[in-house]
């Protein structure tokens, strides 16, 4: 090695949760050094989050054009430059890669490394050709696209979303292979912007989300277009002339779907090859993933791991709130634990689909003959009238006590909505203050007090209310 360097705090990968740890630990004063082997901001900059809210922002526009007859407006729905399309989410993830950039992070002190990392002891890392020793070490390497093993997969082309941003040429038919959250979000998407696209799930779509309202989003998704197929059995993928075909089998045999384009959305994993952890006297579980407690410590005390690399929900938000337990826990030696009882999480399709807390299944199974459901549609805020934005629903899960145990949002601004339940679960507020404080009218976020205030509603109006009143009535 050609040079050796002595640290406070070793940061593997520069995602959200790396440069969450590194920016915190740098400015509270510790000799910060941040490895990374790719390209800063990590997968939610330059393959997630940033480049597929700006592919929806889109999709979404054409689709409002679409609907301007509703509101009274003529003229022909704008014709889309797919290509054009594709450069302005290249220019955002350009706008906002300042923030993430090298040289921001060297301006904040940090020792910024453009290596792959491993270890070469517990307490020693390697990049290039520089020896790190730290006093604590986090991996931040995030994680990749998960390739099934579907017979001929591997001898077609395929796109992943590390890849479909880079793709400039409109699918004339697009395949799906996944209906989660990535998988739904592109196929809305591209059908949008002009696309036939096809979704193929083999369970159902969206399977840790609320099922009446994930119901209620399939039921818009195909409303524009998007052919969804659950519970599909693919034999294997075959080329088809310049395209792809998805052999699947169903009652009557097998049959065909072929596509111009295919896209992979099937899960992610944990970066974690190429680490020599073992080097470390890092622990993993069966299928190769990192065992960490919840200080996020793993078998080396001295090394922790956040956002995706950790095994836990795979949020950019998620990686974030690591990186503030791992600042607790590493350099103020506070015993901070993560506690997901307030994680949302949301599907950015057109309505959005927002969930917090407990789902209706896991609620009833917790709190057996304790649990309320609550439910206010969309149709009946006149915020949402005005906007043409009425197929939605808020629904929320309490006890009879009142106390909040989730709640899921299908709807316009479900990802903004969400968070007044966020702040109720992390706070331990009851269903009277989500219901007494004053909304503006006319504001969709009105769905979510009468939600909570009906809650009350059966009381409010009870018989025994009324003989209440009446005999108030009588004393004057």
């Amino acid at each position: 090695m050609s040079e050796r360097i002595d640290a406070d705090i070793c940061v593997i990968g520069a995602g959200s949760g790396g440069l969450s740890v590194a920016a915190g630990a740098s400015q509270l004063g510790m000799k910060t050094v941040l490895i990374e082997r790719g390209r800063m901001g990590g997968d939610c900059l330059n393959y997630g989050c940033v480049p597929s809210k700006a592919l929806l922002a889109a999709a979404k526009r054409v689709k409002a054009a679409r609907a301007n007859a509703g509101f009274g407006l003529a003229g022909a729905p704008p014709s889309v430059d797919f290509a054009a399309v594709m450069r302005q989410v290249q220019g955002v993830i350009a706008a906002i890669a300042p923030q993430d950039s090298v040289e921001r992070f060297t301006g904040l002190g940090v020792r910024v490394i453009a290596a792959a990392a491993r270890f070469t002891g517990p307490r020693e890392v390697s990049a290039g050709e520089r020896a790190i020793a730290a006093r604590r070490i986090v991996i931040a390497t995030g994680s990749a696209p998960t390739v099934p093993p579907i017979p001929g997969l591997g001898e077609v082309p395929f796109l992943t979303n590390e890849s479909v941003f880079g793709n400039t040429v409109l699918p004339e038919h697009l395949i799906v292979i996944g209906g989660g959250p990535i998988g739904l979000e592109m196929a809305q998407a591209h059908r949008l912007l002009g696309s036939r696209v096809s979704v193929v799930e083999v369970a159902s779509v969206l399977a840790k989300d609320d099922p009446e309202l994930a119901a209620l989003l399939v039921e818009r998704l195909r409303a524009d277009g998007v052919v969804i197929e659950e519970g599909a059995r693919i034999r294997r993928i075959e080329r088809d002339g310049a395209g792809v075909a998805v052999v699947l089998e169903d009652g009557a045999g097998e049959r065909r779907l072929v596509g111009s384009h295919l896209l992979v959305a099937a899960g992610r994993r944990a970066n974690l090859a190429g680490l020599d952890l073992d080097k470390a006297g890092i622990a993993t579980d069966a299928r190769g993933g990192l065992i960490v407690d919840r200080r996020l410590r793993t078998s080396n005390r001295r090394v922790y791991a956040v956002g995706d690399a950790a095994g836990g929900p795979q949020f950019t938000h998620v990686a974030g709130y690591h990186a503030g337990i791992v600042i607790r826990n590493a350099l103020f030696r506070l015993p901070a634990k993560v506690d997901y009882r307030a994680l949302p999480w949301v599907t950015y399709t057109d309505p959005e689909l927002a969930q917090v807390g407990m789902t209706e299944a896991q609620a009833l199974a917790a709190y057996p003959g304790e649990v309320q459901v609550l439910r206010w549609p969309f149709h009946e805020n006149d915020r949402a009238q005005a906007e043409r934005e009425t197929h939605g629903l808020v629904k929320v899960l309490a006890r009879k006590n009142g106390q909040v145990l989730g709640a899921s949002i299908l709807g316009s601004h479900a990802g903004e909505l969400i968070q007044s339940w966020c702040l109720a679960l992390s706070g331990n507020l009851k269903l009277a203050t989500l219901a007494g404080f004053i909304a503006p009218y006319p504001t969709l976020g009105e769905a979510s007090k009468r939600a909570a205030g009906s809650f009350f509603t059966p009381k409010l109006f009870s018989e025994r209310t009324r003989r209440l009143l009446r005999l108030l009535a009588k004393l004057g």
